[in-house]
Formats: C-alpha cells, structure tokens, sequence
C-alpha cells in the first residue's frame, strides 16, 4: 500500500510540474530576456544555489527544473521565463571570434556606465568584483588586450574553471560596438581596481 501511495505522489508531483511548465513556456507570454534573467538569478536564486554549469543539462532540461523552481521560489511567469532564457543563454557556445568586429547594431547612446548596470551588474557586480559564484574579478581579467577584451564580451566568453559562460553582449543583442567600447572603457577607469 506504501509503495503505491509513494508512486501517486511522485505522479502527482510529475504532472503538477509538467502544468506549471506550460505558463513558463507559454507562446503568448512576452519571451524571457537574458539580463533581466540575470538578475533574476542574481536576486532569487544565487542565495541558495551555487551556479550550476549550464551544459550540466540540455536547454529543454533546465524546463521542469525552472518549473519547479517557480513554484519553490514564488517567482512569477515572467522571472521564470527570463531565468530560463538566461540559463539557456550560457549553454551556448559562442562560435570563434575572427578578430574582427563587425557593426550589428546602432549605438544606443548611453554611457558605459548606464550600459554596465543595464546589462553587467547582475552578475559582474556593483564593484566589479563578481555577484554570483565563477564570475571572475575585472582587476583579473584586465590585463588583456582590448582587442582579446572586445572579442569576449561580443561572442561570450567562459572562464576556465567558471560554471557560467557570459553569453554574447551579456545577452544584450541590442548592444553596437560602440556601446560595448563605452562599457569596456568604463569598466577599465572605474572598476579594474
């Protein structure tokens, strides 16, 4: 009877988080975003988890598990769909950078510093120190050429020994070259430190 009753409840769980995917994936729902979901992450889930290494599970892996943790966590549709799309994000693999830049977007116009706690800050930190596990200090990484520097931040970067890659722009694709030299020069006077 045990053994039955343990069966129901373990279905029971299954299909509750097999609904509660469908309202994360949903197709009419506004999709998820990479830096939002970044700092989503960085202020719901970092607190209790370690970064787990994105790759540890497929993108349609990290479903359910968001899925439950939107139940766990009390996180609405949107932080779901955003916290996946930033998971999903950092299992891709960018592909080898040529050196060169090439224009994708229009500058938006904002200083490297509107641009950084737009799109850096969630994880890279206020003080550029790092806010989430693996995510090296800038004082470690500057000593790189702009050109190596540029080429990270544009196709994504993974650090040996991090559990996250950056995705591209740090998932901002709206980003120009001239806005990620605003950043990557705001990032060089203020927190290379």
């Amino acid at each position: 009877m045990n053994i039955l009753k343990n069966t129901m409840l373990i279905s029971l769980k299954i299909v509750t988080l097999l609904i509660l995917a469908v309202p994360v994936l949903s197709t009419a729902a506004e999709e998820g975003d990479v830096a939002r979901g970044s700092k989503a992450w960085a202020n719901n889930c970092s607190r209790c988890h370690n970064m787990r290494d994105p790759k540890e599970f497929r993108d349609d892996g990290w479903r359910p598990i968001i899925a439950h943790m939107r139940l766990r966590a009390g996180l609405s549709g949107q932080q779901a769909r955003d916290i996946l799309t930033f998971l999903q994000s950092s299992n891709y693999t960018a592909p080898a950078s040529s050196g060169s830049m090439t224009k994708v977007a229009e500058s938006s116009g904002e200083d490297g510093e509107t641009i950084y706690n737009n799109t850096c800050i969630a994880c890279h930190g206020a003080d550029g120190q790092g806010a989430l596990p693996g995510v090296p200090k800038f004082s470690e990484r500057l000593s790189k050429p702009d050109d190596v520097l540029l080429s990270n931040i544009t196709n994504g970067f993974q650090s040996k020994g991090s559990p996250m890659a950056m995705p591209p722009k740090g998932g901002n694709p709206n980003l120009s070259d001239a806005d990620i030299m605003n950043v990557l020069s705001y990032i060089r006077e203020n927190l290379g430190k």
